[in-house]
């Protein structure tokens, strides 16, 4: 997945300014405790990272961006 594919994604589902701020702040646990900053930083895949995203947040990603 292109990094503007997943940023793309992220903002669908949250909105951007909140998408931001889940990227920043939210340690996610199957990316070692890392934000998504973080990982992208560490060079994590972005589908890699876009898991963890849809298996923390299942209510919220829509089903067509899985």
């Amino acid at each position: 997945m292109r990094l503007t594919d997943f940023w793309g994604r992220l903002e669908q589902a949250f909105g951007a300014p909140y998408a931001r701020s889940i990227a920043a702040d939210h340690a996610f646990g199957d990316l070692g405790g890392r934000t998504i900053n973080q990982a992208i930083a560490d060079g994590v895949e972005t589908a890699t990272i876009w898991r963890s995203v849809v298996a923390a947040y299942p209510d919220r990603v829509p089903s067509r961006l899985h």
